[in-house]
């Protein structure tokens, strides 16, 4: 791609590289810019953005894809116990930069412990939270955020980014509220990207990228769920 790639607003798409060109590793181009309309390309292709300061913005699209299936997410019963003690409130999209900026200052492996979230990152997924396809969801302990994530929502699929922890079985709590609501809307799958023991041991899996396809295919065929997700409350749970 050209360094001076122009800005992409929503309504234009990018056409990737065939994924089956991509290098073992995953890495299917190179360069462009994080402007809406070049992220929901990547999305829509099964390719999301990874890279860590002062590199270019790599694109990505391993294989194998690492998904969580919301009917296969393992809770253990110490979590089971914790969640129906009502330890944890929740909410969606009423702290979305709080929830990206926690989410900076946690290292990714490979990265050397640098932050792989960069200012460019933090400001293209917020312009998508702007227009109703990035998502953060909190969590609240005694009135402070504790824990969250966020992603991208297209179709009937969840894009997950990052999420984060600052007390015991937070972000595991933040997974399965996750889970709880996307699966009443009948979503097919929560994209993990890369495998992360973390997210195995809650029954995250690897599927080849031919198998992601077809479901990424099939979730898109669906309108989005674009728009806040929050209805001004918090949930319980």
């Amino acid at each position: 791609m050209k360094r001076n790639f122009p800005y992409l607003d929503k309504e234009q798409f990018f056409r990737f590289p065939p994924v089956e060109q991509a290098s073992p590793e995953g890495i299917v181009a190179s360069g462009g810019n994080l402007s809406p309309g070049m992220l929901l390309s990547a999305y829509r292709q099964g390719i999301f953005p990874w890279f860590g300061p002062g590199e270019p913005v790599l694109w990505w699209s391993p294989d194998p894809r690492f998904l969580l299936f919301p009917e296969e997410l393992h809770i253990s019963r110490s979590m089971k116990t914790t969640m129906e003690r009502g330890t944890f409130s929740f909410s969606f999209d009423t702290s979305f930069f709080e929830v990206i900026a926690q989410c900076s200052h946690v290292p990714r492996k490979g990265q050397n412990g640098e932050t792989w979230i960069t200012e460019s990152m933090i400001q293209g997924y917020a312009a998508l939270h702007e227009l109703g396809y990035a998502h953060s969801l909190e969590v609240w302990q005694g009135g402070e955020l504790c824990g969250g994530l966020y992603g991208i929502s297209l179709g009937r699929c969840f894009f997950g980014e990052s999420m984060f922890s600052r007390v015991s079985n937070a972000s595991k709590a933040a997974l399965i509220f996750l889970r709880d609501q996307v699966q009443q809307h009948n979503f097919l799958f929560i994209d993990c990207q890369v495998y992360t023991p973390h997210l195995a041991s809650m029954g995250a899996r690897n599927v080849p990228r031919e198998h992601f396809f077809t479901l990424l295919d099939e979730g898109l065929s669906f309108p989005d769920m674009q728009g806040t997700w929050n209805n001004g409350t918090l949930a319980s749970c």
